[in-house]
């Protein structure tokens, strides 16, 4: 008799073939690990009854001098505001021109010349595509600032809800996005239809533009090949993020006023809300991999899930993902469209802490983390409400699970007949597990159980690998550390 210790490094392995796989989890859903546990997500409620009309794609949190919490957020053709309540007011500026709520490219059938390429291969990257729209949504000392990049103006909401965002008298048209700096400068990115022109208003006064030498306002032109995406505050910088590179904006005083130096190449945004900012750095999505910028230089972080995020993402609607961080756990989530979806129903999670990946589904479009509220409060793509999240454990329709790639029992062509589970589960009860056994690695998978954890778990399969599903069944804080089978030889076979 052999005792086997499933002692499965946190956090999941998605690259490459499945064998690849070999000891690590390599799926989950809704899932996290801490402290070399692994435990449920937080579920969620609704946070406000009265959904958007559109999808949201931007969204700010902040309290105001009066100690009021607001939330803004943006949609296609819409700028809203919830107080802490979750009413919902209606602040869209006079004029708006409205974008799109979904990419648009032709591509589709008739895109072409026919017959000119073979079936199941990518066509020149001949076709402009036109993003979805989103929001850049800043606070302006207690008033909110909102531009997006089809509308062009930048506007600021004082704070009345009987009266709309109006645009900011002065500032320059035809903007792709906006960010507030430290030093309370408002940056214009993307001025006055040049996609590559980084404008700022004087110090304090969002509504000076012109250049004098009584003021600070001014400009500088980044020296990039590709556009504007947007801005994000960084420790002691304002990180401004294009296409395809990064650059820093350090504040240097007159009469130069901002320095801007280029920090990254190839490491564009990949849509315009999918860079998050947390005390440790700015973490971002770019076209193929993900990167941070913590100071000093753009780093790519090493991805164990790259490979079946990237392989499986619908890239003509990629403009809808969008970065959120959850501070608390030290986690950033990146939710985007895979496959054939048109709207994100998917995420990928990354725990700089731990540095460790997660991946699962979930149809988000927007998100701000706790702090002016007490919780994470996303937007669904299903109904267009908001949700409080890390709240219980309820999750609709959805499971959190784990499955590992296959775990070899024996060595070499030993086959091992298991009796017995001995879980390490705080709670015994609250999670089932299932094991999916082979003999070869393309053999036939024979599936045992779910088996509810007891201590110990009496479970018969013989195999020379499994893999195993730990999956939550009840509504509680579960944690599973290592579980151990219990084996002997099987022979051969």
């Amino acid at each position: 008799m052999t005792f086997i210790p499933l002692q499965i490094p946190p956090g999941v392995y998605r690259n490459g073939t499945d064998l690849q796989s070999q000891g690590r989890w390599r799926d989950s859903n809704l899932v996290r690990w801490l402290d070399d546990t692994l435990r449920p997500i937080g579920g969620w409620r609704i946070r406000s009854n009265t959904a958007a009309d559109a999808k949201i794609r931007g969204m700010k949190g902040w309290i105001d001098n009066s100690y009021d919490r607001w939330i803004g957020a943006g949609t296609y053709d819409a700028l809203y505001v919830y107080n802490s309540a979750g009413t919902r007011f209606d602040i869209t500026p006079a004029g708006l021109v409205a974008g799109r709520e979904d990419a648009v490219a032709f591509t589709g059938y008739g895109g072409g010349l026919y017959s000119a390429y073979g079936y199941g291969i990518a066509r020149p990257d001949t076709v402009r595509i036109q993003p979805a729209t989103s929001w850049a949504l800043d606070t302006w000392g207690e008033y909110l600032v909102a531009a997006n990049q089809d509308d062009g103006k930048l506007y600021q909401w004082e704070l009345n809800t009987a009266t709309p965002a109006a645009v900011i008298a002065n500032a320059p048209t035809s903007c792709r996005s906006l960010v507030v700096s430290e030093e309370r400068f408002l940056f214009a990115l993307g001025a006055g239809g040049n996609p590559k022109l980084v404008q700022w208003s004087d110090r304090e006064n969002n509504t000076t533009w012109t250049p004098s030498a009584t003021n600070e306002a001014g400009d500088l032109e980044l020296q990039t090949t590709g556009l504007i995406m947007c801005g994000v505050r960084v420790r002691g910088q304002t990180l401004i993020l294009t296409s395809t590179d990064a650059h820093a904006a350090s504040y240097q005083g007159p009469p130069y006023v901002y320095g801007i130096e280029r920090v990254g190449t190839s490491c564009g945004l990949a849509a315009n809300e999918a860079v998050a900012v947390v005390d440790q750095g700015a973490f971002w999505m770019g076209a193929h991999a993900f990167y941070a910028y913590t100071g000093g230089a753009v780093t790519e972080i090493q991805s164990d899930v790259s490979d079946y995020v990237f392989s499986d993402m619908n890239r003509g609607q990629i403009s809808k993902a969008f970065a959120v961080s959850n501070a608390k756990f030290g986690e950033i989530f990146w939710f985007y469209p895979s496959g054939a979806s048109t709207e994100n129903n998917r995420y990928v999670l990354f725990n700089y802490i731990e540095n460790t990946w997660a991946i699962g589904n979930l149809a988000r479009t927007a998100g701000i983390d706790a702090g002016a509220l007490r919780q994470p409060i996303w937007a669904s793509a299903t109904d267009d409400k908001l949700y409080e999240h890390e709240i219980g454990y309820l999750y609709d329709a959805e499971t959190p699970y784990a499955e590992t790639g296959p775990i070899m029992l024996g060595t070499g062509e030993q086959v091992m007949s298991v009796t017995d589970m001995i879980p390490d589960e705080r709670s015994q009860g609250d999670v089932n597990a299932t094991f999916k056994t082979r003999f070869y690695p393309n053999g036939t998978e024979r599936d045992y159980g779910p088996y509810s954890m007891s201590n110990p778990t009496s479970i018969r399969f013989t195999g020379r690998q499994v893999r195993m599903r730990i999956e939550g069944v009840a509504n509680s804080d579960w944690r599973v550390g290592i579980n151990r089978l219990d084996a002997v030889p099987g022979g051969k076979r």
